[in-house]
């Protein structure tokens, strides 16, 4: 008999665990390089320096901002300019910051409220002519909004409220894009199992929105919200043809500082500081929703 020759076992590689190597393909996909916090570091310097500059000219006077070379170090006078400014009987700012609160929190609340509720009609209840209705309020994203100045203003007059600040807020309840935006988000993280589930158990189509949609719906109403606060609270044209001296907005106080032979410009940017806050209060109350609904969106699609 001849002996066959076996080779000796080879011991097999250890392998790597799983959690290991989704681990360390983790880290090598976010990895970021050094021109990625370069860019970072830019993006962040551009998006800051403005409201920097803003601050270091309302702490300066007249006679220090148009200094050569330039100062970059804020002063002491930021107190003083905004003593004045709020003091100004001219330009009422206090008065124009609550009105501007008043404005651009009520539109903000009902184009939230209309929007969800006209969003969850479009994407998740059926009724003859929504595919028509649906499209002329995407058409009406399309038109200016110069161009209702004036059936606005020729309305508003009608209703007997011209100059004041139902003037404003009457016309913006309701928002194209509001409802475009709630029903694309709607008809995605609203799963038609979970309505019927809910018609099974009797509740009724409000009680189905405010107990099941709604909820669902917070991070697209919380972009939704940010954006028309910010947008209203902003707003220049309507509120300033619109309303009467008595009853000013933010922005149209802002207008009144600029105007004249003389423009204070150490004063306009306390003002323009002071209006700038509340934005930015806004932005850090929402962000986290905003986020959020940004990153559920992307996962989603």
């Amino acid at each position: 008999m001849t002996a066959v020759a076996t080779e000796p076992a080879t011991e097999p590689t250890p392998k790597k665990p799983l959690r290991r190597k989704v681990a360390e393909s983790n880290n090598q996909l976010f990895r970021a390089s050094p021109l990625n916090y370069l860019v970072l570091v830019i993006t962040f310097f551009l998006s800051v320096f403005p409201l920097y500059w803003m601050l270091v000219m309302a702490s300066r006077t007249n006679d220090e901002i148009v200094q050569i070379p330039p100062v970059f170090t804020p002063g002491g006078h930021l107190g003083e300019h905004v003593q004045t400014l709020f003091d100004n009987p001219d330009v009422m700012f206090a008065k124009a910051l609550m009105n501007s609160f008043i404005v651009a929190g009520t539109i903000t609340a009902f184009v939230v409220i209309f929007s969800g509720l006209a969003g969850f009609a479009f994407a998740k209840l059926r009724f003859r002519g929504s595919n028509a209705l649906i499209s002329i309020v995407v058409l009406t994203m399309m038109v200016p909004v110069q161009l209702g100045t004036v059936p606005l203003y020729m309305m508003m007059d009608w209703f007997g409220i011209q100059g004041t600040l139902p003037t404003v807020i009457l016309p913006y309840l309701a928002s194209g894009f509001g409802v475009f935006l709630m029903r694309q988000y709607a008809s995605q993280a609203v799963p038609d199992e979970l309505i019927e589930a809910a018609r099974v158990d009797g509740a009724s189509t409000i009680r189905i929105f405010w107990s099941v949609v709604l909820p669902a719906l917070r991070p697209a109403a919380a972009i939704l919200g940010l954006f028309t606060f910010m947008t209203y609270w902003n707003d220049f044209l309507w509120p300033y043809v619109a309303l009467s001296p008595e009853h000013p907005t933010v922005q149209v106080a802002l207008s009144r500082l600029s105007s004249g032979y003389y423009t204070d410009q150490s004063l306009v940017m306390a003002g323009t500081l002071m209006a700038t806050l509340p934005l930015l209060a806004v932005i850090v109350l929402f962000g986290r929703q905003l986020i959020s609904g940004i990153m559920d969106g992307a996962v989603k699609s």
